[in-house]
């Protein structure tokens, strides 16, 4: 039988930047990375850019617990990049959550 991780929770958060906004989400992605850093049940906050196609921009996150994930979510950085600064730079958004498969 495989072993998941007790509790952390793997997050990839896939952003399709409008034509020609890329330069500016990945600017508002980037200034999260600091403020989520700090947080205690932050364990990975990597910001990446597709090669092929920049305008395909992703987190992959991981967090302590759910509840570590959930926190994060609730901030007012957060929260403000979703609710007022992502509608003119992103064309679609997907949040997936996973649970890590042990070796």
């Amino acid at each position: 039988m495989l072993k998941n991780a007790e509790s952390e929770v793997i997050c990839v958060a896939e952003f399709m930047a409008k034509e020609g906004r890329e330069d500016e989400l990945l600017r508002a992605l980037h200034s999260l990375l600091e403020p989520t850093h700090r947080e205690e049940g932050c364990i990975r906050y990597e910001l990446n850019q597709a090669i092929d196609n920049p305008r395909a921009i992703t987190f992959i996150e991981k967090f302590k617990s759910k509840e570590a994930f959930d926190f994060h979510c609730g901030t007012p950085y957060i929260k403000g990049f979703f609710d007022e600064v992502s509608p003119p730079l992103v064309e679609n958004v997907t949040v997936t959550l996973y649970k890590e498969i042990l070796p």
